[in-house]
């Protein structure tokens, strides 16, 4: 999905499903002002769910940017018999630990906390004196 494709489906349709895991950031103020920006242009959107679907799409953009560097080992080949050789770059590693950290947050209803209490928000840290 591309940023635009997000714009247009806020307008649209509701959120999707979301994890019991959460993330506590601290924004950086023009980041923060453009949020607002957004909860104000689409009052039906909470801050949150804008963060939410904004980082995914970064995400999904992340993804695709990832290099493809051709392995040694034929995986397949192509319609005109041409050789596929297996991506040895970031993208497999990536879908794979993606993979992986998803069966962990579907194996939690949403809802629910996780095992072992409330989920923790980072806390900045004091300067000592």
């Amino acid at each position: 999905m591309s940023f635009k494709e997000l714009l247009e489906s806020w307008r649209e349709r509701s959120a999707v499903p979301r994890t019991a895991e959460t993330y506590a950031v601290r924004l950086p103020l023009d980041a923060a002002a453009q949020l607002a920006a957004l909860a104000e242009m689409f009052p039906g959107r909470a801050p949150e769910q804008l963060i939410t679907e904004l980082l995914g799409v970064a995400l999904n953009e992340v993804a695709a940017a990832m290099p493809y560097i051709a392995g040694k080992r034929v995986i397949s080949t192509d319609e005109q018999g041409d050789p596929l050789y297996e991506d040895v770059g970031p993208t497999p590693r990536f879908m794979e630990l993606a993979r992986k950290h998803r069966r962990r947050l579907e194996s939690r209803p949403a809802g629910r906390e996780a095992a072992g209490g409330p989920a923790k928000q980072a806390r900045p840290k004091r300067k000592r004196r």
